[in-house]
């Protein structure tokens, strides 16, 4: 396991890409705009000059990752020699099962197909293919490079191997794994999507503040960030796409906040547009 083509250059493809070059792997990050490969390189260089300056890595392995990375908008060319593709493109399941039908056609016959999904069935998206047993989810956390956990996710035809290689990928990646058996929202994004939610409908109830929200859930339950803040980091969009699969396959609780709706609709998605449940310096 050399080589990792990761195809979409957004937040979680070029997280993602940047943890697989600190790791030693020679990473291919693919995009369909070249626009997105610019910013997704210019992320990743700050980000490693960063983690120097920080001392979380040496100097050394900051020029060797710059080393392993290429960057292209032909998938077929990304693919040619990987022996894992980390599908990252958006929560859409249309959108996912056209990239894993290229990919079965575009990758060697022995690499493992993933998808970074964080509720949808790797099941249907491996059935697309004619490999379902090399195909898998590994859900990875935003921001990758900090966050240390991998869920890995089984479809129906996962062979045992392939959880096994995707394991060890998370292993050399210095990352904690669980494995989970397939269910709509996995175990983290049916959790994080429900408190979300229900953080989304306080704030519109006017029980509290989004501030005051965040900082009880912070200080009375101990979690690293409140609710709002962390739907705002993910994307409102990216959070009501997850919402309406939720509440397509697990039902009535999982509807979307009808003022999250009202937010996406008016273009306020988070940190990425500079507004969300708080508002943001972009600049």
């Amino acid at each position: 396991m050399k080589n990792i083509a990761v195809i979409g250059g957004g937040v979680m493809g070029r997280g993602i890409a940047y943890v697989a070059a600190v790791s030693g792997y020679n990473v291919v990050l693919q995009d369909i705009s070249a626009e997105a490969l610019e910013k997704a390189k210019h992320y990743i260089e700050s980000e490693l000059s960063r983690s120097v300056e920080k001392g979380y890595i040496k100097q050394e392995q900051k020029d060797t990752a710059i080393e392993n990375l290429a960057y292209s908008t032909d998938m077929a060319a990304a693919a040619r020699n990987a022996d894992l593709v980390i599908e990252a493109v958006l929560e859409l399941m249309d959108v996912k099962i056209d990239v894993f039908q290229k990919l079965d056609q575009y990758a060697p016959a022995h690499a493992v197909l993933a998808t970074n999904t964080s509720t949808m069935s790797p099941t249907e998206i491996a059935a697309q293919t004619s490999r379902p047993e090399k195909c898998v989810a590994m859900h990875f956390f935003n921001p990758p490079h900090k966050m240390k956990l991998i869920e890995i996710v089984r479809g129906l035809d996962t062979s045992n191997e392939t959880v096994a290689i995707a394991k060890a990928v998370a292993k050399q990646m210095n990352k904690e794994s669980v494995e989970v058996n397939e269910y709509p929202g996995f175990v983290t994004s049916r959790m994080n999507c429900l408190i979300g939610n229900e953080a989304m409908y306080m704030l519109m109830e006017g029980v509290a503040s989004a501030e005051d929200i965040d900082k009880a859930i912070k200080l009375g339950l101990n979690h690293p960030m409140g609710p709002l803040e962390l739907a705002d980091l993910v994307g409102l969009d990216t959070r009501l796409r997850n919402l309406e699969y939720l509440h397509k396959t697990l039902g009535e609780k999982y509807r979307p906040c009808p003022l999250l709706v009202k937010y996406v609709k008016a273009g306020r998605l988070g940190r990425k547009s500079g507004g969300g449940f708080y508002n943001y310096d972009n600049n």
